[in-house]
């Protein structure tokens, strides 16, 4: 997809990864960038128009595609990105121990935020013949993220629906990319290098953010800014039992008591 000219919605925009994809945008050429977020320091961000809108709504999701159409014309790009990580628990006492509110929290800001938009805009896209989806999820998607079964889980989820986006809607001309980095300078990792996201380095939001952008522009599936995390994925599908066994040793390095 050719960028320069399009118009464009980042949501999860006031910081991090988002933030990042909004200045790439206008970089490459962008018609329009909305950035969005729920935070009112989205507005800060130097974008063409701003929004509040929690993504975790259908409604607030469906009247800001609404909104952004009417005044600036039809959405080619929606960059799906807010996300959250919650349930981080390095004693590793009991994997289901998040209590049902920061499960069902993970699951609305990291799968169904991604339906909501879909639910918006698959309609007008395939109206138009055709669109773009850029949704952001994680490497913990494709592995897991040990110490938060809540964000494994639902990153997994997330990769679903991208997956499952991308095959029911080709024949309409709709396009999916899956954004899947590892560690990210950003307020959900920082730069924290015990964590255990970050044992294969820690990317700055801009490097991620153009590797998302260079994907779109090749159009590919699976965009992953972390190159090793191709070689995890296809060792875990080769052989999943010994991947189990080595991440549960990995494990062992990160456990406080």
């Amino acid at each position: 997809m050719e960028l320069a000219g399009k118009i464009c919605v980042v949501t999860g925009a006031a910081r991090g990864i988002g933030a990042a994809l909004v200045r790439e945008l206008k970089a490459r050429g962008a018609a329009h960038v909305a950035a969005t977020d729920i935070l009112p320091s989205v507005h800060d961000i130097e974008a063409h128009s701003t929004h509040i809108c929690d993504v975790t709504k259908a409604e607030k999701v469906e009247a800001l595609v609404a909104e952004i159409e009417s005044k600036h014309g039809s959405i080619d790009l929606f960059c799906s990105n807010a996300g959250v990580l919650n349930g981080f628990d390095l004693s590793f006492d009991n994997a289901g121990s998040a209590d049902a509110a920061e499960w069902q929290l993970a699951w609305d800001v990291n799968v169904m935020a991604h339906v909501h938009a879909a639910r918006a805009l698959v309609p007008r896209m395939k109206a138009r013949g055709g669109g773009y989806f850029l949704n952001t999820a994680s490497a913990a998607g494709l592995l897991t993220l040990i110490g938060s079964a809540t964000y494994s889980a639902t990153k997994h989820a997330a990769l679903g629906f991208a997956e499952n986006l991308a095959i029911t809607h080709r024949d309409d001309g709709i396009r999916v990319s899956a954004l899947c980095p590892q560690a990210v300078d950003t307020a959900m990792i920082g730069d924290d290098p015990n964590n255990p996201a970050s044992l294969d380095g820690i990317l700055s939001a801009e490097d991620v953010a153009k590797a998302a952008l260079d994907g779109v522009e090749a159009e590919r599936f699976l965009i992953l800014p972390h190159p090793g995390v191709d070689n995890y994925f296809r060792a875990k599908a080769a052989d999943y039992e010994r991947w189990i066994g080595g991440m549960a040793k990995l494990q062992r390095q990160f456990k406080v008591e």
